[in-house]
């Protein structure tokens, strides 16, 4: 009887959380078109995807460490020079491993 529960407690979550996926993305396309197309706001607007990326990416370089940073800032380089961003986040992951191992 519990396990049926379960079940049905995750499927209800699963399909909650879709839900609400949903509706976000549809109320961010609605509003998408009553947004200013230039000035500050179109500024701010602009610069939001990096700084949400920064948000995640920053925290996992600090608990990192040293080799997280070296890794980071290999990385970046090597997506400057090559404009390769697969083979710049391979050279990144690369590092950090072989750090780890030694």
């Amino acid at each position: 009887m519990t396990a049926i529960a379960s079940n049905a407690s995750v499927l209800l979550t699963i399909g909650l959380a879709a839900m609400v996926t949903y509706l976000l993305r549809f109320g961010g396309l609605m509003l998408a078109g009553s947004l200013p197309r230039s000035g500050r706001w179109k500024r701010f607007m602009d610069a939001l995807p990096g700084t949400i990326l920064l948000s995640l990416i920053a925290p996992a370089i600090v608990s990192a460490g040293l080799w997280g940073g070296v890794g980071t800032l290999a990385t970046a380089l090597c997506a400057y020079k090559t404009k390769n961003l697969l083979l710049s986040m391979l050279f990144g992951v690369a590092i950090v491993a072989l750090s780890r191992q030694f």
